[in-house]
């Protein structure tokens, strides 16, 4: 999903009221020391800062220098560091945290996800907490669709899990992670996201969007059902897309647990 408009594309998407009611749930806290890693456009830091005022500090970490340059522009507040690295290599020289925050992130890295979630918990306290939120059959949950649309979408997700390590089913996944990593108090929250009936909205429609005409577009996949290539299918899916008759969903997972005192 890398390009110039991917920052603005995380903003539009990212509803701040839901990143607290999230937040809240898993047990952040006035005081802590949080890291929000794979922050996207700065706005999750922004507002898990606020939940953790008074004497509270963030330290945001993303892979892309682009996302950081938006993040301080848009973002910028006293007790928020925004640093660019790539949280697959050791964080240890970060410090120790209270609350680790991952939204949205080990769904691009579907070999790699456990081994991040490992990674991580080095520099989270013993007693310390960490959230882990993503989706479950990620863009695959649509009805209206015509038979050759869904088979394309089914399609291209394959070929999104073979050639670029995404993982559509990652959210499924998660309870496990803290589970094999000896977490305690594990709990699992299970909530509908992309929930679209009616009108189409504007974010809804801009996201949508970007996601065919950026991650589609680069994967060469070959649309064979449609004579017209990428272009016929992109055109079809946005007819059904705008249509306000269509019903869209995905599930999204939170799994939240304590890192053992021992």
């Amino acid at each position: 999903m890398e390009s110039d408009e991917e920052a603005l594309r995380l903003d539009l998407k990212t509803d701040g009221k839901i990143v607290e009611k999230q937040a809240t749930w898993a047990g952040i806290k006035p005081g802590m020391r949080v890291a929000d890693l794979g922050f996207g456009s700065g706005k999750t830091s922004f507002y898990l800062h606020k939940l953790v005022q008074p004497n509270g500090e963030v330290v945001g970490v993303d892979i892309a220098e682009e996302r950081i340059k938006y993040a301080k522009k848009h973002y910028r507040k006293k007790g928020i560091k925004y640093i660019c690295r790539d949280i697959r290599d050791p964080l240890d020289d970060l410090g120790l945290f209270d609350f680790l925050w991952v939204r949205f992130v080990l769904e691009y890295y579907r070999s790699e996800s456990f081994n991040i979630v490992k990674n991580i918990s080095s520099i989270l306290k013993p007693g310390g907490i960490i959230c882990l939120i993503d989706l479950d059959y990620n863009c695959l949950n649509h009805f209206g669709l015509s038979k050759r649309l869904k088979r394309t979408i089914y399609g291209l997700t394959k070929d999104m899990e073979k050639n670029a390590d995404f993982d559509p089913f990652v959210g499924i996944k998660l309870y496990s992670f803290l589970y094999d990593l000896g977490y305690q108090d594990i709990d699992v929250s299970m909530a509908p996201h992309h929930l679209i009936f009616g009108e189409l909205k504007e974010r809804d429609a801009f996201n949508w969007t970007k996601k065919l005409e950026v991650a589609v577009k680069r994967l060469g996949y070959e649309f064979k059902e449609y004579k017209g290539g990428y272009e016929e299918f992109f055109e079809e899916f946005k007819k059904f897309f705008f249509d306000p008759r269509r019903f869209t969903y995905t599930p999204l997972i939170s799994c939240k647990g304590h890192k053992a005192l021992s």
